[in-house]
């Protein structure tokens, strides 16, 4: 089987595009912390971010070793597959804008807020976590790495059941308790 520089090309975008994705998102959700921490915000769940970091690592990385070591190949449904991953971050993207300072790659609460339900999240109870859906199985479905595919929407899966029950418990929790006045706002965050 010859290697065709077309496939070469496509996996230096797509590794360029994730790494500016993720390290913006990151980045964003740095800047978010600190708002969260000054208002008395705190974060649940934080055992579980090493493993979507290690998922969203191995996605490229498998998809990679799909292609280039197995041999697989886009299928004539590639272009539906750049269709789900646009929609993908356009609902990311609608997430960032309505919880504006509250949206996080990590599960925070201030006390006293309420879940939103405005923007996206009028339609929509986790729309980041859909777009995630999405990207699991249309990104390595655009190269025909369909065992990249199931596998990582597997793994996805299990991460979101837990990730989506600790962050229903955290707003839960934050909905019932008092919000921190100035005064009694600890100067380190607590973390559930």
């Amino acid at each position: 089987m010859s290697f065709d520089p077309s496939i070469g090309l496509g996996l230096g975008i797509m590794a360029g595009v994730l790494a500016v994705q993720r390290v913006s998102e990151l980045l964003l959700s740095r800047q978010h912390q600190r708002t969260m921490e000054r208002l008395g915000g705190v974060e649940f769940g934080r055992e579980q971010f090493p493993a979507f970091v290690a998922l969203h690592v191995g996605i490229p990385l498998a998809i990679a070793i799909e292609v280039l070591v197995l041999g697989a190949r886009p299928g004539p449904d590639w272009p539906w597959m750049l269709v789900l991953l646009v929609v993908a971050a356009l609902l990311r993207a609608a997430a960032i804008r309505a919880l504006g300072e509250r949206w996080h790659v990590r599960v925070w609460v201030i006390p006293g807020e309420k879940p939103q339900t405005h923007g996206i999240y009028r339609w929509m109870r986790h729309p980041n976590y859909f777009a995630v859906i999405l990207e699991c199985a249309a990104l390595p479905l655009l190269f025909g790495a369909w065992r990249t595919a199931v596998a990582a929407s597997l793994v996805n899966l299990i991460l979101l059941t837990m990730r989506i029950r600790v962050e229903e418990q955290a707003l839960a929790w934050a909905a019932k308790s008092p919000p921190p006045s100035e005064a009694t706002s600890p100067a380190t965050p607590a973390r559930v």
